[in-house]
């Protein structure tokens, strides 16, 4: 069943796909939607069970070989992912059937979608890294559709290539990483590798595979400074930014860390990469929110911001798993908080993506200079707009107060940490985040007072908007409830699902998972966030007095920049390259192809050392084919000097008439008499066609260019000798001619040559009287088509 789990989305997408005519009357939405609904309620029917400890397995060989099996696990924390991909996904593929338009391609969405779904199931649950490395690059693909699929617009176009580029980049390097793990674990199992990794923290291989891992990780997951993929990804229809960039894609990467963590976590570079980019990214998103007026960028840059909180939790938390530790307890409620904050994030946020999605649906346009005063219009839009926003900004009564408030506690504890020198860096990480969190907060105001409060612009309220259908607000509404009644019963999500999860990243985990309180009296993280709503207030009541210094950050100086220069610069070189080869001469492809033959073979060559090359066993060569062979020496040669096709196409034909001559020498008439078609009907075809060729002018070469080309020449001829007499002198196995030797009890014929063709060979046979079939039948449609086009008068004429 946990299979089928992953493969349903599959099985529905290729439905989809066949049967898209057939479902053109009926709203494909409401079908589709069956899928995420089924596969919630059986991941949710398995809390109890994973709750108590249980592990769910699926075990099917793929490639045993190279250990590399369908093997899936559901464990505490995959539970968690599962969830959000389903249950959000349900939501979503809901919204979307009230926000897409009729004249959108339905089927090419749902399409992809499920083919996300399944690729992100398939992550999360598998237990081999090959496995999780297809799945995963397969997420890139289907978001890279879904991100493109208003393709009409250039900005989806190229939105979609770059998200491609980076996280595809990340993919490979990742699976670079998981190759490197494989030569120090001898395992591509993830649970016999993240026991077997510690043991092997000193191979010369432990620090470049970490390496490559978060590459993956942090490319994925929009860390710093591979995050400018995101902004330009929000091109998507809102329903995919909802899912993708709040939930689901981006949080890949954090499952990466987090399931990798028993393994690498405790190392201290581990540790610093980790935290560092993520308060990197921490800042840099939050800080570029605030200069955002377009609703959606604002919304990315967020997601950029939280990523990078939830990514700084886990650097902080893999503390917990080190030897040395003298309090694992307290940074094991740094990994919980990242759970949980990854939790209220997929609520709080894909209500907000929502939210937009109602605003630009309704209004027709997310641009903050141009909208105000919304509220006359959709009070429940701004009710569900301040809950998503004020949870983001970390206000009480709502969940998001919960997580930050751990936060804070984790970043506060690193001063206290004796380990990695991180004591003495511990007010520099506090005084980041506070910045940080100043800074979501004013764009969470931003997002709700500027849109929805104000003057009503002229151009709106002479096209009042109305409040959204009910259907669109059944989802955000859903999720603004799970945004408030988490704060008021954490610990039901706590207990049942976050702490088995902690139990999968650190042993123990259960027990060291701290219960969750609003209320921990007057401490150092109330007084951040008193300090936050009130720094926070007073800057965005002075935000017109200090966002225009936003102008003077230069704007040539950005990743984004640098990305497009190192794309345009890489676009160049290869059209530099391509129009040098390809440049439509083909004696220069035939010195490309040649060349190339020669350093390939040379180079093994004088890599394996001297070939051996024996002439004891071979028989004596006769005066007439000493003859033979010189007269197809001259006859080659004289085909360079021809002065005209005639003249080119019978030497050409000595050469293959002389072959027929050897066969007769060597006693084999059948294939003597089938060269001697082959090559008649060769000739005659060649004296056919090139009669209806312009008149050959041989070609005027340099010296310097007949130089290098009897140079090639000269090298090609010497490889092909050379492998001729190494393969010749070969004896190191048993020959397999003796095999055919007993053609008559094997095959029923008493021609061996005749048996090898019809019997031994006979599907490749078949496949080659096939290909020739195909190319009549290519042959045939040309001149038919020829001959139409005859009939018809041409418009030249």
């Amino acid at each position: 069943m946990l299979f089928l789990s992953i493969l349903l989305p599959f099985l529905a997408a290729v439905g989809i796909a066949i049967a898209s005519h057939s479902l053109r009357r009926f709203n494909l939405g409401w079908l589709v939607l069956s899928i995420p609904l089924i596969l919630f309620g059986y991941f949710a029917s398995h809390i109890p069970r994973i709750a108590s400890g249980e592990t769910l397995t699926f075990l099917m060989p793929w490639i045993p070989t190279y250990g590399i099996d369908f093997s899936f696990i559901l464990d505490g924390l995959s539970l968690v992912f599962v969830l959000l991909i389903s249950g959000v996904g349900s939501l979503v593929i809901l919204y979307s059937i009230y926000y897409l338009s009729p004249t959108d391609s339905l089927p090419h969405f749902y399409t992809y979608l499920m083919l996300f779904m399944g690729a992100m199931l398939g992550v999360v649950l598998s237990d081999n890294l090959i496995v999780l490395y297809v799945f995963w690059e397969l997420t890139s693909i289907s978001s890279f559709l879904l991100i493109a699929f208003w393709f009409h617009r250039k900005n989806s176009r190229n939105g979609a290539q770059k998200s491609l580029l980076i996280t595809m980049f990340g993919g490979f390097s990742m699976l670079a990483g998981f190759i490197m793990v494989h030569l120090m674990t001898d395992s591509f199992s993830i649970r016999e590798i993240l026991t077997t990794l510690p043991e092997v923290s000193n191979h010369l291989l432990f620090y470049p595979a970490m390496a490559c891992i978060l590459l993956g990780a942090f490319t994925k997951s929009a860390q710093f400074p591979f995050h400018i993929w995101l902004p330009d990804a929000m091109e998507a229809p809102t329903p995919i930014s909802a899912y993708l960039h709040s939930a689901t894609m981006v949080k890949a990467g954090i499952y990466l860390v987090a399931r990798l963590t028993p393994g690498f976590g405790g190392d201290v570079y581990w540790f610093w990469v980790i935290t560092i980019i993520g308060l990197t990214t921490l800042f840099w998103g939050s800080f570029n929110a605030v200069r955002q007026n377009d609703l959606k960028a604002l919304l990315a840059f967020s997601t950029i911001s939280q990523l990078g909180l939830i990514m700084t939790l886990l650097g902080i938390g893999s503390v917990s798993l080190h030897a040395g530790v003298a309090d694992p307890e307290l940074y094991a409620l740094a990994l919980f908080a990242a759970l949980f904050h990854l939790v209220n994030h997929s609520t709080f946020k894909g209500s907000l993506f929502m939210v937009v999605g109602i605003i630009d649906h309704q209004v027709g346009t997310r641009d903050l200079r141009r909208l105000g005063g919304l509220l006359k219009f959709l009070p429940i839009t701004f009710v569900l707009a301040v809950i998503g926003s004020f949870s983001m900004a970390g206000l009480p009564l709502l969940n998001g107060f919960l997580s930050k408030e751990m936060f804070f506690t984790a970043v506060l504890s690193v001063r206290e940490l004796e380990l990695f020198s991180a004591a003495s860096m511990g007010w520099i990480i506090v005084t980041v985040a506070w910045v940080a969190s100043l800074f979501t907060f004013v764009y969470s105001l931003i997002l709700v007072f500027r849109t929805f409060t104000g003057a009503v612009k002229a151009e709106i309220d002479e096209r009042p908007p109305v409040e959204a259908p009910i259907g669109m607000l059944i989802s955000p509404i859903i999720l603004a409830v799970l945004v408030v009644g988490l704060f008021f019963f954490p610990n039901l999500l706590g207990n049942a699902i976050l702490q088995p999860a902690l139990g999968t990243m650190i042993e123990g985990g259960a027990e060291l998972a701290p219960r969750i309180y609003a209320w921990h009296g007057f401490n150092a993280e109330l007084w951040m966030t008193i300090g936050i709503i009130l720094a926070g207030s007073l800057a965005y009541y002075l935000l017109k007095k200090w966002r225009p210094y936003y102008q003077y950050l230069p704007s040539t100086w950005s990743f984004n920049n640098l990305f497009l220069w190192s794309l345009r610069t890489y676009e160049g070189m290869a059209t530099n390259v391509t129009h040098r080869y390809m440049n439509g001469n083909l004696p220069s492809y035939f010195a490309y192809i040649f060349t190339f033959f020669i350093l390939l073979v040379g180079g093994i060559w004088l890599t394996v050392g001297p070939i051996a090359i024996s002439f004891s066993g071979d028989a004596e060569i006769s005066l007439y084919e000493t003859l033979l062979a010189i007269t197809m020496a001259m006859a080659a040669m004289a085909i360079l000097f021809a002065q005209s096709r005639l003249t080119a196409i019978l030497l050409n034909g000595v050469i293959g008439f002389s072959i027929a001559i050897f066969f007769v020498f060597f006693r084999a008439p059948d294939l003597a008499l089938t060269q001697l078609v082959i090559e008649a009907v060769t000739t005659i075809l060649f004296l056919v066609c090139f009669n209806y060729l312009p008149e050959w002018k041989p070609e005027t070469l340099s010296i310097r260019k007949k130089v290098r080309n009897g140079l090639i020449a000269f090298g090609g001829g010497l490889m092909v000798i050379i492998i001729g007499l190494a393969v010749n002198s070969y004896n190191q196995f048993d020959s397999i001619s003796s095999y055919y030797e007993d053609s008559y009890e094997l095959a029923g014929g008493r021609n061996i040559v005749n048996a090898i063709l019809g019997d031994f060979r006979a599907f490749d046979t078949m496949l080659e009287g096939l290909v020739l079939f195909i190319a009549g039948i290519g042959v045939f449609t040309l001149i038919r088509m020829r001959q139409k086009k005859g009939a018809e008068p041409r418009e030249d004429q």
